[in-house]
């Protein structure tokens, strides 16, 4: 059995079909999904869509991508939004500091904004994070008594920040990334941590895992990341399997 704790479910990708694809990610033993928003209008199509299916979860939160969107107002109805019970994690939310993004300290004043809301509402939060990994570990240090837990969502960066998450009650999510050919820096980072610090997700439609590149990503795909990973831990997928959804159902409480 297998935990997806990152998907898009409400992405237009999935619009035509997404019953079948739900269906066979049960068939491929995905009994659990939790469907991720990234601004206001998706995390309130995220919890209408965990409302439809009891094996539905939904994230809610402000991408940093739109930071200078982000007002008190939005703020307010992200909380009140996170107060369905379907709703189990505040994210996605962090840092990326590639070119066109808001700036660094409007982005870091959402991220802590959206932090200081997960705690009121007792939310683990989901972290994403791009070229911004030394920022996001200061922030997260700086800001530990605000924080109850979380995941480091499709996680790319050191081994190092890694081990600075975790002692501040972190998970290290893994996606497809990790079964990327160019990928070998993820694959010897994810060696090192261990399997009991390790959640699954597939970002889908995103990142389809290898062999599938150049198709559309489903949380079917869970298990092929889960067997990538367990050739990596030098472990059976079965370790991999029950290991992940014990950490997933404990960090978000599902």
């Amino acid at each position: 059995m297998f935990v997806d704790t990152h998907a898009h479910l409400t992405d237009k990708a999935f619009k035509e079909n997404l019953n079948q694809i739900i269906e066979k990610a049960n068939d491929s033993m995905v009994k659990e999904i939790i469907t991720s928003g990234f601004d206001l209008s998706s995390s309130v199509e995220a919890v209408e869509l965990a409302g439809q299916y009891d094996n539905i979860y939904a994230s809610i939160g402000f991408y940093p991508e739109y930071a200078d969107d982000f007002s008190k107002e939005i703020e307010d109805k992200i909380e009140k939004l996170g107060g369905n019970q379907k709703v189990v994690a505040i994210g996605e939310i962090g840092l990326q500091y590639t070119d066109g993004m808001p700036s660094h300290e409007r982005q870091k004043e959402v991220f802590l904004r959206q932090i200081k809301l997960a705690k009121r509402l007792n939310k683990p939060i989901i972290i994403h994070c791009r070229d911004a990994y030394g920022d996001m570990i200061t922030l997260l240090k700086d800001n530990k008594e605000y924080l109850t837990s979380g995941t480091l969502h499709c996680y790319s960066g050191s081994y190092e920040i890694a081990v600075e998450a975790i002692k501040l009650g972190f998970y290290i999510s893994v996606g497809g990334v990790s079964t990327f050919k160019n990928a070998q820096n993820v694959r010897e980072m994810l060696k090192k941590v261990p399997l009991d610090r390790m959640i699954l997700e597939t970002d889908c439609p995103y990142l389809t895992p290898h062999p599938y590149r150049g198709q559309l990503n489903m949380p079917s795909f869970i298990p092929t990341i889960a067997q990538s990973l367990a050739q990596l831990k030098g472990v059976d997928i079965q370790t991999v399997a029950d290991t992940t959804t014990i950490n997933a159902r404990r960090l978000f409480k599902i």
